[in-house]
């Protein structure tokens, strides 16, 4: 479930992205890669465990289910707030520089 709501993200993150013109602006590049290396990361996951319980692996309780679940919002939310912080750090637009060179 970490995997399938992270792809989800990526793809949402890659479209938003493709499809805006001020996409060097927010830097939605960067969220782009971010949520698809972490889809990398689940994709290698799922294989490794995969190759180590076979069949067994699509028969989970609801209560692992519900803890994949979790574990994916939770990336998805990180995901954000790294995106955001860079976006305050590199401060497109120049909101704090104006406010602090006044």
């Amino acid at each position: 479930m970490t995997l399938l709501l992270t792809a989800i993200a990526a793809i949402i993150a890659t479209i938003v992205w493709y499809s805006n013109d001020k996409r060097d602006t927010y830097k939605l590049g960067t969220l782009s890669l971010i949520y698809w290396g972490a889809s990398l990361m689940w994709l290698m996951d799922f294989v490794f465990e995969y190759a180590e319980l076979k069949a067994e692996y699509f028969n989970q309780e609801f209560a692992d289910i519900l803890n994949d679940s979790l574990l994916g919002v939770a990336v998805i939310a990180i995901g954000l707030i790294a995106w955001l912080i860079i976006l305050l750090i590199k401060d497109p637009k120049g909101v704090f520089k104006k406010k602090f060179t006044k």
